[in-house]
């Protein structure tokens, strides 16, 4: 298989977008895909269960130092940074915020490129602020696929603008032409 992880982070007009997909992945998909989403730092409760209603594969926050298995979705806990580390575990911070966000998707996204390299796929989907733009470039950077969904698409098209500006992204697609990519490497 070319690659072992998917990663989208999206904030603003994302989530609709991220529900569609997840519902479009079957249960016997053989990748991890890493949820960062901008949230509401103190609700804790909804948000899985929420996306777990359309999911076919299971929704989970995960606990500091879980190890990571395919087929499964990961979704960064509110208020956490979440960092993907060599030894396939994931890893949860409180640290400051970056880009006024924790989770941070671009810490996301910069961890998991180290880690995976050219083995991930990055994508970066509707939202307010230029998080992630840089995470992405890293993806990029370390011979990863990168995908921005088209901006044209967008609720809130900053995210996916400046993530276009910073990074000679490899692929600008509808929310149905990232759903396509996604079920090819299945």
């Amino acid at each position: 298989m070319l690659y072992k992880a998917v990663m989208i982070g999206g904030s603003a007009g994302s989530f609709q977008v991220v529900t569609k997909i997840l519902a479009s992945l079957p249960k016997n998909y053989p990748l991890p895909v890493f949820l960062c989403l901008h949230r509401l730092k103190h609700v804790r409760s909804g948000f899985v269960e929420a996306l777990s209603i359309k999911a076919q594969l299971p929704v989970e926050e995960p606990n500091d130092k879980d190890h990571i298995k395919a087929g499964k979705i990961y979704l960064a806990p509110a208020n956490y940074h979440m960092y993907i580390e060599l030894g396939n575990k994931i890893s949860l911070s409180t640290e400051e915020p970056i880009n006024h966000s924790r989770p941070s998707i671009d810490l996301s996204f910069i961890s998991a490129a180290y880690t995976y390299k050219n083995k991930m796929v990055g994508i970066i989907l509707s939202g307010a602020n230029k998080d992630g733009a840089y995470g992405l470039k890293k993806v990029k950077d370390s011979g990863g696929l990168t995908i921005v969904q088209d901006p044209k698409e967008c609720q809130v098209k900053t995210m996916t603008t400046a993530s276009m500006k910073l990074t000679q992204v490899d692929h600008v697609f509808s929310t149905n032409q990232i759903i396509d990519f996604l079920l090819k490497l299945n």
